[in-house]
């Protein structure tokens, strides 16, 4: 069941590529998507306002039960002007860059626990390579027509969205499975993400949270 898991993510993301290579969907300008990556599940959020403003929204959630890390990005007329990242818990990490129209680096800042640092040059440089990253992975992702849903699982195929929607969700006899098992030592609903394509539906995480609660909007955008 574990084994399967990463495979049929890989075929979500292989076709999304290969459409991603030959067309542009016509989709809204908000947006979500996600994958499984080595260490966690990324979570994508996205708006687009006239293909001139673009705010990704990145959420990653490790499988070791670390802090959960949200990044935004912002790009202006395909020029990257932002990165704030924020790492939560007990032990927070907070980074804000950002850049005028040419590229240069006008501020950055730090943060941890009681303490404020500089960052050095080299992470700056992996903070523009993860977010020129993301953004292919978005584009690649939206373009094969792989988004995510989330919602409280009912039982069955039943889930309750975000925004409240009674959705069915295709999920195969071990998905079900997989969360009933877990159903069973949580009273309330199990909170689930799903990614829905055009080859097929994939699980992503299931929690006891209630992640609705934080689940950005577009008017947060």
């Amino acid at each position: 069941m574990l084994n399967s898991i990463p495979q049929r993510v890989c075929a979500l993301l292989f076709g999304a590529l290969l459409t991603g290579c030959s067309s542009t969907p016509d989709l809204p300008a908000f947006t979500a998507s996600g994958y499984l990556a080595d260490r966690g599940t990324v979570r994508i959020w996205r708006k687009n306002n006239d293909h001139q403003v673009v705010h990704l929204r990145t959420v990653f959630t490790p499988f070791n039960g670390d802090a959960m890390e949200t990044t935004d990005y912002n790009w202006q007329q395909q020029k990257l002007i932002s990165v704030e990242r924020r790492v939560a818990g007990a032990q927070p990490d907070d980074v804000t860059l950002r850049f005028d129209h040419q590229g240069n680096l006008n501020f950055m800042q730090r943060q941890l626990a009681g303490r404020r640092e500089a960052v050095s040059a080299d992470s700056v440089e992996l903070y523009r390579f993860d977010a020129q990253r993301m953004l292919d992975q978005s584009n690649a992702l939206l373009a094969g027509r792989v988004l995510l849903r989330q919602g409280h699982w009912l039982g069955g195929n039943q889930v309750r969205e975000c925004d409240d929607k009674l959705v069915n969700a295709a999920f195969d006899r071990d998905t079900l499975f997989t969360l009933g098992r877990q159903q069973q030592s949580q009273s309330a609903p199990l909170m689930v993400s799903w990614l829905e394509a055009p080859e097929g539906v994939q699980l992503l995480r299931a929690t006891p949270d209630d992640e609705c609660s934080w689940q950005p909007k577009e008017s947060d955008f």
